[in-house]
């Protein structure tokens, strides 16, 4: 899927109201009988980090088993003959304008967006042209709602 392209723009556009939704009830306060209650600021703290146009999510034990999040590391492998650094396509969100992140897991239970350049999608992986460096594990399941929470799509 070619990034400019329309399927690829209406690709980002369904994975970000999906984002939204499921952001809306992660915070809203849909949760199971059994689970214990969530601290008095929340089930996510959002915290700019300063300089940047992010912000650091942080998340209670109880949000992350909620999120059932996975991560996995940014990895170099051969496709064409050629070496790419490359991430799982699940761990790509787009924003409205069509800009490409993935959430890192710099620590546990702490997520930050960075930007990343898709130079193709190549079956489930996604080559990148820019990106965190080989190693950096990035969220693979559960950016959703991270973008949801950084966004403070939640109960005020």
């Amino acid at each position: 899927m070619n990034p400019g392209s329309k399927q690829h723009r209406n690709h980002a556009y369904t994975w970000l109201v999906a984002g939204l939704t499921v952001g809306v009830l992660l915070g809203s306060g849909c949760r199971g009988a059994e689970e214990a209650p969530v601290t008095k600021s929340g089930p996510s703290q959002v915290e700019p980090i300063p300089g940047s146009e992010v912000s650091r999510v942080m998340l209670t034990d109880v949000a992350v088993k909620r999120l059932d999040s996975k991560t996995a590391a940014v990895r170099t492998e051969e496709l064409g003959g050629e070496r790419h650094t490359v991430v799982p396509y699940g761990a790509v969100i787009y924003d409205a304008e069509g800009e490409a992140w993935v959430y890192t897991n710099p620590a546990p239970l702490t997520f930050v967006r960075a930007p990343i350049d898709v130079d193709s999608i190549e079956g489930d992986v996604a080559i990148l042209a820019e990106g965190p460096p080989v190693g950096t594990m990035v969220v693979t399941v559960g950016g959703a709602e991270l973008y949801g929470a950084e966004f403070e799509f939640q109960e005020a």
